[in-house]
């Protein structure tokens, strides 16, 4: 990777393939407990946070990311009122599912309060609003660990996996055993969703994610996003419910109608997206275990 005091930051996530993004103000290049974190401005993507590396977030397109893993499945579900995050130390997740007022409680858990406070200093036009949220819990912890804890059975209306790529402490987040432990924090009506990383590049993370949910979850599936700085087009975002489908007819309108009842600011979100994201081209499809291809 060029270094970003040289004005240039490359990201190498995909063998044969790179970003590059010049950088005009470098905020921080620290080495936390866990992994490398750089904060920077860049010219074309706002500010950007990466971490080994790999890029987490912009400032430029994280509604893509955050509103589709959140809003989709809360406005399908209607009445939930518990969220847990794994990871987003960022709180770009959070500060979505603070937008719903129906919602009590949100638990955080990020194994790097480094990330969390760095993201506070840096990032506060987007997160600034969730800190001071008294519905908010911050829980500094292995979220692996956390959902093995008693009080996380049974406790959660939606579980959103806001993991990284299945490399360095992000491994536990991935496997039979880490949607063993979602499944058992999830209440009867629960959902819980995952980044699944981009097929156009990763196309074995969406078989293996479905096989392993299928496992694990009476209904699971599969729907998309674009996130133009998770490069390679598509990003795939998994579910999984403990009763009911997403993305039903009867799904999609229910969410329709609580979006206009709510009047949530977005800026991806909104129902013709929520059903367009169910849409898949050919080759995705193929990528699906067939029972599970819509």
């Amino acid at each position: 990777m060029a270094s970003v005091k040289n004005k240039m930051f490359r990201e190498r996530l995909h063998k044969g393939y790179a970003q590059s993004m010049e950088v005009t103000n470098v905020l921080a290049d620290e080495k936390s407990q866990y992994q490398q974190i750089k904060i920077f401005d860049t010219v074309a993507n706002g500010r950007v946070m990466v971490l080994d590396d790999i890029v987490q977030i912009t400032t430029r397109d994280e509604s893509a990311y955050a509103e589709m893993l959140t809003h989709l499945p809360l406005l399908e579900h209607g009445k939930a009122t518990r969220v847990m995050i794994v990871g987003g130390g960022d709180l770009s997740i959070a500060d979505e599912a603070l937008k719903h007022k129906g919602v009590k409680e949100v638990v955080l858990v990020d194994i790097d309060g480094r990330v969390i406070e760095l993201c506070r200093k840096h990032f506060g036009d987007m997160n600034a609003r969730a800190f001071k949220d008294k519905r908010l819990k911050l829980e500094v912890a292995d979220a692996f660990e956390y959902l093995g804890r008693p009080e996380a059975k049974g406790r959660f209306d939606l579980i959103v996996a806001d993991r990284p790529d299945p490399v360095g402490p992000g491994k536990a987040l991935f496997g039979d055993h880490f949607y063993d432990r979602v499944r058992g924090a999830l209440k009867p009506t629960g959902f819980a969703t995952f980044q699944t990383g981009v097929p156009f590049y990763q196309p074995w993370e969406i078989t293996e994610a479905l096989t392993e949910l299928a496992h694990f979850f009476p209904q699971s599936g599969l729907y998309l996003t674009v996130v133009p700085t998770y490069i390679g087009g598509f990003m795939a975002l998994s579910w999984a419910g403990m009763s009911k489908p997403l993305g039903t007819p009867a799904g999609i309108r229910r969410a329709a109608k609580a979006y206009a009842s709510a009047k949530l600011k977005t800026d991806y979100y909104n129902p013709e997206i929520h059903a367009a994201a169910f849409a898949f081209p050919e080759w995705i499809k193929r990528l699906q275990p067939k029972k599970r291809r819509r």
